[in-house]
């Protein structure tokens, strides 16, 4: 089991020209530790990712300037959603799993951007893109609007050229006395620890893997697979739990795997997926939906929620599994290595969600309240 994940090696783009007169220091992101160091400093952040958006709110609060760079600008998504429910829970379930499934892409687009401009009007921000709102990795950050707004931070198109102290931009606008770059401009992952990166081979972060896990190269036997090679809109640590137990459960439970032209057929599926949805970057070869995919993996060691017994027998658990959060206790309730205490899991998700934010919230266990210190 290889769990290297994806964040392997920082990607430094082509040199701008003129970026070898440029006597500030150019960092990756991947070096970035905190804001000390930056103080006082004019500061250009390039990429509009997590990354990009997290560094350029920390440093605005010490930084003399921070410009944020951007070529496609970006839909920005709080992490709380309305009364503060955390977005992962509020769209990662399976009811929404079966409207994105059965509403046309373009409506569900609409939606969305409906929903983010009413927080904040992208355009008016200069951070409205071409693409739908679905059409790329999400960026998610709640405070980029209003370092925006105070100013701290000012959206910046492409970077044209360098000089010793300055930067030109795709729109003519220059800065001046710039201190530090910082490239927020993402990974690149290879898997040199086998066979010098010949078995599982790597082309501009594409790579023949089935599910993203198992290598084509070795799907005459699938001993080998990699986990946590996904970039997921939701959690990543419960997906690469379920690849494990997938992978478990083919390699020690004999549980069959489709066979190479199947696999190759899926793998090839996926990106032309990847490439109606999304716009074309090297960012978007691994992406999934986390709904969608885990349910994927569990199709594949039948370990999905039987939701017709549950709508039969456990009525208010199916209402739960089917339009609550979708956590991984519910891929616990049946199947290999079920566990008895999914569903008291399930119950408890709200209240585990809700309680680090009020200490005065009691919990309910067998008809007794309970104060939590």
């Amino acid at each position: 089991m290889l769990c290297s994940g994806h964040h392997a090696i920082p990607y430094i783009p082509s040199p701008w020209p003129g970026q070898e007169k440029f006597k500030g220091k150019i960092t990756h992101s991947h070096e970035y530790k905190d804001q000390r160091g930056y103080e006082d400093k004019v500061v250009v952040v390039v990429g509009l990712g997590n990354s990009g958006g997290d560094c350029a709110v920390e440093l605005s609060r010490v930084s003399k300037q921070v410009y944020l760079v951007t070529r496609r600008g970006s839909w920005v998504f709080n992490r709380l959603f309305d009364r503060g429910e955390p977005v992962d829970m509020v769209f990662n379930s399976k009811f929404q799993m079966f409207l994105s499934q059965t509403i046309p892409a373009p409506l569900v687009n609409w939606n969305f951007e409906r929903l983010l401009n009413l927080r904040f009007d992208h355009e008016k921000y200069g951070l409205k893109p071409k693409h739908p709102a679905l059409g790329a990795h999400i960026t998610i950050n709640d405070e980029l609007p209003n370092r925006i707004a105070c100013g701290t931070v000012r959206v910046k198109p492409a970077i044209k050229s360098f000089t010793e102290n300055s930067i030109e931009f795709e729109d003519g606008s220059v800065v001046e006395n710039v201190d530090e770059v910082l490239l927020a401009t993402g990974f690149s992952f290879h898997f040199n620890l086998v066979e010098g990166g010949n078995l599982i081979k790597v082309n501009e972060n594409k790579t023949d893997a089935y599910k993203y896990m198992f290598p084509l190269a070795t799907s005459d036997h699938n001993t080998l697979v990699v986990i946590g090679l996904i970039q997921p809109i939701g959690s990543i640590m419960p997906i690469s739990e379920m690849q494990a137990r997938v992978y478990l459960e083919t390699f020690a439970a004999g549980r069959k795997l489709p066979d190479r032209d199947q696999m190759k057929a899926d793998v090839n599926a996926k990106r032309e997926e990847m490439s109606r949805r999304y716009v074309e970057s090297r960012r978007h070869t691994i992406q999934v939906d986390y709904a969608n995919y885990m349910h994927e993996l569990g199709d594949l060691i039948g370990c999905n929620p039987d939701m017709g017994t549950l709508w039969r027998q456990k009525p208010f658990l199916a209402w739960k599994v089917y339009f609550g959060p979708c956590v991984p206790y519910i891929f616990r309730l049946n199947g290999p290595n079920s566990w008895e205490g999914a569903e008291n899991a399930i119950w408890d998700v709200s209240y585990r969600a809700e309680r680090p934010t009020n200490n005065k919230l009691e919990r309910r266990n067998g008809g007794e309240s309970k104060k939590q210190n």
